[in-house]
């Protein structure tokens, strides 16, 4: 489990860049238009570690 805020930021904004450059590889601005979005292995992850990011790797809920 990451040790502070910073590394959760990390993984944050390198997912962040995975996923963009996924959607631009697949010439779209967005997961929802693309053709692979059921299933796709990079925006789960990108999900995950939103989540991730959100709660600090604490258990439990998070307010919006």
């Amino acid at each position: 489990m990451p040790d502070s805020n910073n590394e959760y930021e990390e993984r944050l904004d390198e997912a962040i860049q995975t996923l963009k450059a996924c959607q631009q590889e697949h010439n779209v601005n967005s997961c929802y238009v693309c053709e692979h979005c059921i299933g796709c292995e990079i925006r789960t992850k990108y999900i995950r570690i939103v989540y991730e990011s959100m709660s600090k790797g604490e258990t439990g809920g998070f307010d919006f």
